[in-house]
């Protein structure tokens, strides 16, 4: 079964996520959209499309819960519930909920060293 397919995102805390998106769309040329992240759209003619999305988040959210890294990669995966599936018989720690939303279907696991790990299945069409 394949299990991880790319990068999604990069996701960290910040002390002043403005600030932050400022100083890397000033200094680094990111384009960072007024949502405060950037997308990396990647893929071409002969290869998938897709995206990376790579975002600040502010210092004291929870989003990364119960992970106490600070930070949380988000990996494409082709289809998230059976492998959330497999990685429950794995005797992985996975996270009972999923989200589903425009950007498409979300699930979490929690690695060995504690950190929170964003599975996500894209939307058709990204």
């Amino acid at each position: 079964m394949q299990r991880v397919t790319g990068i999604g995102g990069i996701f960290f805390k910040a002390t002043d996520p403005k600030a932050l998106s400022a100083w890397y769309q000033q200094h680094l040329g990111i384009d960072v959209a007024n949502w405060g992240g950037a997308v990396f759209e990647w893929g071409g003619d002969n290869s998938p499309k897709g995206m990376t999305i790579w975002s600040p988040f502010a210092a004291d959210t929870q989003y990364m819960s119960p992970g106490t890294a600070s930070f949380m990669l988000n990996f494409r995966v082709a289809d998230l519930d059976a492998l959330l599936a497999l990685l429950k018989e794995e005797g992985c720690q996975v996270m009972d909920e999923t989200e589903s939303s425009e950007q498409g279907k979300f699930g979490w696991v929690i690695d060995p060293e504690g950190n929170k790990v964003e599975l996500w299945q894209p939307a058709e069409g990204m």
